[in-house]
């Protein structure tokens, strides 16, 4: 099953998604230049959000550099030695992996993204091969002693390390990796294929960016002195902007429970919690995901206005194409979006068939006047987010 999100939401005077030189992201489209926030931004902004709305501690990963910095801690901890020295032991066993670790801080050469016991895996595999790392650390420091070589050479794992490296790497019960995926560049076997896909929004109109000129005051400064101690410009813009994202539910019980797992109905009570918790979590976040750039200067936390919610066995449609041709000064833009939206998806009903929609739902903040023609037909409407998601796992057969 596959389960998408397609919303309408309003931002007023905001900078949620900068881009290198701190101008609101955009995107040519349609011919005109539409507003744009990225898909690494709602997926980060989500993510924030998965323990407020079902998920535990527990069933959430990280992505760090700092794997070696905090097993050496743990290692301290349990008396091994001191941090320092197993902190460098730890880097020799990241480096044992396969993995490249930094000359300068001994970190990971990028993010790695791990389940919440990685750290105590990658202690344990140190304590168990201690004596080997030791040795294999008296060796790269002797070559950085001699100063023959730069940096380090990248080593190929052995199966048995391969065997271990899984221990620290496995995903499994791992919620926000099991829904957003991950690749790890140095060892292909350790990534993820990702069950959601997110879209880039837009807004579904023209945009252009604008700034506000600021001046700030020094507050000592003598009243016979008047002037503008700190001036400045921010970017800013203001739009309306179509979201789409979808979630193979499938996927995400392989990336659970692995490629042999059984069908929902057919697993535990417990794993079963896990995977509706999951997707129930992702509906949920994703609704309420907004950027938190600027938002302490612009204070733009909106939420959508529009919600249509689709359970599908086959296929996924975006509707962005339904703003190709952006919309126009109009008296409600909103609404016109709404109409917009609604319309080109019986369309593509239409002329393609949805023999495989099995739920079709809609959520609007403002459900009166015309509603009929601002929804797709034969939807169940829903009277709050409740009702949407609950309606929406229902129909995914969960």
């Amino acid at each position: 099953m596959i389960i998408e999100l397609h919303l309408l939401q309003s931002f007023p005077v905001s900078n949620l998604n900068r881009d290198d030189i701190g101008q609101p992201k955009t995107v040519r489209f349609g011919g005109v230049t539409r507003a744009r926030i990225s898909s690494q931004s709602l997926k980060r902004a989500a993510r924030e959000l998965f323990t407020s709305h079902g998920l535990e501690t527990g069933d959430i990963g990280r992505r760090t550099k700092q794997l070696p910095e905090r097993a050496g801690i743990l290692l301290a901890e349990r008396g091994k030695c001191e941090v320092g020295r197993a902190q460098l032991v730890a880097q020799e066993a990241l480096a044992a992996f396969g993995f490249g670790v930094t000359e300068d801080r001994g970190r990971s050469e990028y993010l790695l993204y791990v389940g919440p016991a990685a750290v105590e895996h990658l202690a344990d595999y140190c304590e168990k091969h201690w004596d080997i790392l030791e040795k294999a650390l008296e060796k790269e420091e002797k070559r950085k002693a001699d100063a023959k070589k730069a940096s380090r050479t990248k080593v190929k794992p052995t199966q048995k390390e391969l065997i271990e490296a899984r221990k620290v790497f496995d995903s499994s019960r791992v919620a926000d990796i099991a829904l957003f995926g991950r690749m790890i560049a140095d060892n292909q076997d350790f990534s993820v294929i990702s069950a959601s896909q997110v879209a880039h929004s837009i807004s579904t109109h023209a945009v252009a960016n604008e700034f506000d000129f600021y001046t700030a005051m020094d507050d000592m400064r003598p009243a016979e002195e008047p002037a503008a101690d700190m001036m400045g410009t921010i970017d800013y813009n203001a739009a309306c902007h179509y979201r789409y994202a979808n979630l193979d539910t499938d996927r995400l019980l392989r990336n659970l429970f692995g490629e042999e797992s059984v069908p929902p109905e057919e697993l535990s009570a417990e794993d079963k919690a896990l995977l509706v918790r999951s997707v129930r979590a992702w509906l949920r976040a994703f609704v309420h995901a907004v950027p938190r750039g600027k938002q302490n200067s612009m204070a733009a936390p909106t939420v959508p206005d529009v919600l249509l919610g689709v359970a599908r066995t086959d296929g996924a449609w975006s509707l962005a194409n339904a703003f190709l041709s952006p919309i126009g000064d109009v008296a409600d833009l909103m609404d016109t979006s709404a109409r917009r939206m609604a319309g080109y998806f019986d369309q593509i009903r239409d002329f393609y068939g949805d023999e495989e929609l099995r739920g079709v739902h809609y959520g609007s903040l403002d459900p009166s006047g015309g509603l009929a023609d601002r929804q797709p037909r034969g939807c169940q409407e829903a009277k709050g987010i409740d009702a949407f998601v609950e309606g929406l796992i229902g129909s995914a057969g969960l």
